[in-house]
């Protein structure tokens, strides 16, 4: 497929949900907190335990990709610390940088990703990649970003408790290995399916509203720096762990790729503001968000060769 064929399939249908979402933000002044409360715990839940009670995935191959993202966030918060001091970061920034760039938007923006990329298969694994993300954000996510703040950061990891989407796998994949998931045309089944499916244009309307408040004064240098691992080195970090982590199938392990090398996480902006102290010169929340704006429109580019590459077979 052309590149031009991969953005009108792929990458364009983002692009304009997500566009009418900033829209709504920038001109109608929408506030995107009712919209993130429905699919946090809602939409998003019903997604995860419809796609995995219902996905081929075989359990070798869920350990496998859980691997993958453990290898890829390890190797990449010790190219972000080993960048950021070479920057001259000190705590709270230092954190900040590095979450930037070892968490990517596996959710607003890679579910519906690998769907258009991938079809259902790639939706499959994006929920599972999107849960073992959860579970990474709000443990070492959390721990990360409390160093520069004034609470104690193991004590800040037990909100992980209190995260949806890690009871829904659970559930999931009790309701798989117990042999008890209820058959695809039962109301249960079409209610989480219905639901689930309502959550994808939701996350990218979601995905641009909150791109609409992003401030982008003085922050073009540490911007330049942690975009360029998140875009450009994150999918070949990835290319790596997929690899090493034993992913076999490779539908599986091109999509683990392309959803690892997406741009940085709308939820990085929470972490830094809810646990992240002040420090001297540009703020770290400014930072952050300055980050997920210029990552996320730059990726338009970088994730369309992306896919090229992936549907070539030059990567994985």
């Amino acid at each position: 497929m052309s590149l031009l064929g991969i953005f009108g399939t792929a990458i364009l249908p983002i692009v304009a949900v997500a566009g009418v979402g900033y829209a709504l933000g920038r001109f109608k002044g929408v506030d995107a907190d009712a919209l993130n409360t429905v699919t946090v715990y809602v939409l998003a839940p019903a997604l995860v335990i419809h796609s995995l009670a219902t996905s081929e995935l075989a359990g070798g191959t869920i350990l496998a990709v859980a691997g993958a993202v453990g290898l890829f966030t390890a190797a990449m918060i010790a190219v972000g610390e080993a960048v950021g001091r070479l920057f001259g970061h000190r705590e709270p920034m230092l954190g900040a940088f590095v979450l930037v760039t070892i968490f990517p938007n596996t959710g607003n923006y890679g579910i519906p990703l690998a769907d258009f990329a991938f079809g259902p298969s790639g939706r499959s694994v994006a929920v599972l990649v999107t849960a073992i993300e959860a579970v990474l954000m709000y443990t070492v996510g959390i721990y990360i970003a409390a160093r520069g703040g004034e609470n104690a950061p193991l004590t800040d990891m037990k909100r992980v408790f209190g995260v949806p989407l890690v009871y829904a796998v659970v559930v999931a994949l009790a309701a798989r290995y117990a042999g008890v998931v209820p058959p695809a045309d039962s109301a249960l089944m079409q209610t989480l399916e219905m639901a689930g499916n309502a959550s994808i244009p939701v996350m990218l309307l979601i995905l641009g509203i909150q791109l609409a408040g992003v401030n982008l004064e003085g922050t073009l240098r540490p911007v330049a720096a942690a975009g360029a691992l998140r875009l450009l080195l994150a999918p070949l970090v990835a290319s790596a762990a997929v690899l090493l982590a034993g992913v076999s199938n490779p539908t599986v392990a091109r999509t683990v790729v392309l959803l690892l090398a997406t741009p940085t996480g709308v939820t990085t902006i929470i972490l830094v503001g809810a646990f992240s102290g002040i420090g001297d010169g540009l703020a770290p929340g400014e930072f952050t968000s300055a980050t997920v704006f210029v990552t996320t429109v730059l990726s338009v580019v970088t994730v369309t060769g992306l896919v090229a590459a992936l549907e070539a077979g030059w990567l994985v």
